[in-house]
């Protein structure tokens, strides 16, 4: 590949606006655009370094270092490979979706690679006063599912236990789409009645029944240009379940009491804490809607999934929550509360946070303040030997399921629906083990 190429590549990605960068084979940065060095450079020399050095500090190569590597992926892979990273920039670390495409020669070897960065605007690596914060692997990966989906109009299911953020997960996707500048609606799917659902949904013209004085405009109307955020659809009545399916296959609703269908175009995302897939086979949901709400899931992660966060989101939230500022949760009190097992998951943690800053006269949070109203609170169970499910010798598949259920109600301290849910089978289902069991 000749120099006088080169330099015409150079230029051409010095006119675009998202920051570029040539490398070599070598993960050496060639040339850097203006929008990288402006948004990455912060007034340091970039040419010529590695560039596992200039976004990571590393002293090897991303692969090395226990991160993947977009160049090295690119290059075995011969076409272009993304990841999400967090980089260093000018005022922090930042979570950056990094693109690597290879440059080929005359020959058609690859010569060069062109690396393009993005900071994810949706989410923070620091405490942060809204939004998603988090750096952990578990929020990572649920952020990069996040940002691939994003640009796309695929409706998103988003599964996880209550209080892990799926309302904020879901306005950060609606934010990163090309419908971010369209409304975003969002709707309680739990304790709908058929009435309510179809006039709040739909909306009804004036007359359609008592009271309805005026013709009213219907979430989904409200919703037409951007997304419509259904939480916890799995509290939908089967009866509703048809009527939403007909709105979502034909893109078409009829108002209460009206005669025309209309139709609407939004983005659909849904959000629930049950186990979906174990209420098809139980029947209590349908399995048309699953398929239909379903094209792109997302995990959305508990707080033990995510405990290297919970610093970073304690501080978050005391930010948000506090009504003094600049305040700060003392070492042994951070310690405490990265031991516990949050099963409200952030809005406990997020009330714990509200209660103790009440509690708090001086600068600091004390662990005091947080334990004064946590009685309730349980601690993460240390894993000692004779607490956890083991077998001593090998035996069949049908004694170990017989063996692990009798532990399970043994340890498991909350309702039967519950339990059903984190093993994964319908209520049902579980009853007819229980009792084969017995």
């Amino acid at each position: 590949m000749t120099s006088h190429f080169l330099a015409e590549l150079i230029s051409f990605l010095d006119g675009l606006p998202e920051p570029r960068i040539v490398m070599n084979a070598d993960y050496r940065i060639i040339a850097a655009n203006a929008a990288y060095v402006r948004e990455f450079g912060g007034g340091r020399q970039i040419s010529g370094r590695a560039c596992y050095e200039v976004s990571h500090r590393f002293n090897v190569p991303c692969d090395l270092a226990g991160e993947s590597c977009p160049l090295k992926m690119s290059l075995e892979a011969g076409e272009p490979q993304r990841v999400l990273h967090l980089h260093h920039t000018p005022t922090g670390e930042e979570h950056v979706i990094v693109e690597t495409s290879p440059v080929r020669d005359e020959s058609g070897a690859i010569a060069y690679f062109v690396e393009t960065m993005r900071i994810v605007r949706q989410a923070s690596s620091q405490a942060a006063a809204r939004g998603l914060v988090g750096r952990s692997p578990a929020f990572v990966a649920m952020l990069d599912k996040m940002m691939r989906v994003a640009p796309a109009d695929a409706a998103v299911l988003l599964l996880g236990e209550t209080g892990t953020g799926k309302e904020l997960v879901a306005t950060a996707i609606h934010e990163a789409s090309s419908r971010a500048d369209g409304p975003f609606v969002a709707v309680d799917c739990a304790g709908m009645t058929e009435t309510l659902f179809e006039a709040e949904l739909f909306g009804y013209e004036k007359g359609a029944f008592t009271g309805a004085s005026h013709r009213k405009q219907g979430l989904v109307e409200a919703a037409s240009g951007g997304t419509l955020f259904l939480d916890e659809i799995g509290e939908l009545p089967l009866n509703l379940q048809v009527k939403l399916l007909r709105l979502l296959e034909t893109g078409t609703y009829r108002r209460v009491g009206g005669v025309d269908w209309l139709p609407v175009d939004f983005r659909l995302i849904s959000a629930t804490h049950r186990d979906l897939a174990a209420m098809v086979e139980a029947e209590t949901f349908r399995r048309d809607l699953y398929f239909r709400i379903n094209t792109f899931p997302i995990h959305t992660p508990a707080l033990h999934e995510r405990s290297s966060d919970i610093p970073l989101l304690a501080n978050s939230l005391l930010g948000r929550v506090d009504r003094k500022k600049n305040r700060a949760f003392s070492p042994a009190a951070l310690v405490w509360l990265t031991q516990q097992r949050f099963r409200g998951n952030i809005r406990e943690l997020r009330n714990l946070i509200e209660r103790a800053s009440l509690l708090a006269d001086g600068n600091s949070i004390e662990l005091e303040h947080l334990t004064a109203m946590a009685d309730t609170l349980p601690a993460a169970a240390p894993c000692l030997p004779g607490n956890g499910f083991a077998l001593d010798r090998l035996v069949s598949l049908d004694e170990v399921e017989n063996r692990y259920l009798a532990w399970v109600r043994r340890h498991h301290q909350g309702d039967m629906d519950s339990l059903a849910r984190q093993l994964g089978v319908s209520t049902r289902t579980l009853y007819r083990k229980l009792e084969k069991l017995d």
